[in-house]
């Protein structure tokens, strides 16, 4: 009896493009659409970049999710940036841990939504305990890390499970058509 193996390459292809269809919005269309302008519409979202503005962030090294608790891959995003920049909450929480991991400082924050974000090398000027909200200065980015030039790796785990940082920073909300008359 012959047994086809799955490479890791074909499974990690499969898992991001169910990754991706399941992120795409259905297209919900009707005749007379009755949506709220849109000044009165929150975001659907109220994460920010932890690097500030309204640009999306340069990403130097994108997140890849790793086929196992231990396995290979990135588990967070690199984003571009300058030591000694302010490092902002990417949203709100309560600060869990502020310390030094191996060779960096690192900030971590748990969000009521029951995610945990990580930020590193970012020295801190929040304590354990504290509350911050999306925007708040948390720290500055420091030394050591892993990129080749200056960056901060922003990661974001569910239950332990890390996620795509980035998609928080999406607007996932349905497009809605209006007419034109």
């Amino acid at each position: 009896m012959s047994h086809r193996t799955t490479s890791p390459h074909r499974v990690r292809r499969l898992v991001a493009l169910l990754a991706a269809l399941c992120l795409i919005p259905p297209a919900v269309a009707s005749a007379r659409p009755e949506a709220p302008p849109p000044s009165s519409t929150p975001p659907s979202s109220s994460w920010v970049s932890p690097l500030g503005g309204t640009e999306r962030p340069e990403v130097l090294r994108a997140f890849d999710a790793p086929e196992s608790d231990y396995g290979a891959g990135h588990r967070g995003v690199d984003l571009a940036t300058d030591r000694g920049n302010v490092v902002l909450a990417p949203a709100t929480g309560r600060v869990a841990f502020t310390g030094v991991v191996v060779d960096r400082p690192v900030i971590s924050i748990d969000h009521p939504s029951g995610l945990r974000t990580s930020l590193e090398p970012v020295e801190s000027t929040v304590a354990v305990g504290d509350v911050v909200h999306a925007g708040d200065a948390v720290g500055q980015v420091a030394t050591g890390g892993h990129c080749a030039q200056d960056c901060v790796h922003w990661g974001v785990r569910r239950n332990g499970t890390y996620v795509n940082p980035l998609l928080s920073l999406t607007d996932t909300r349905p497009s809605v058509l209006l007419p034109l008359e």
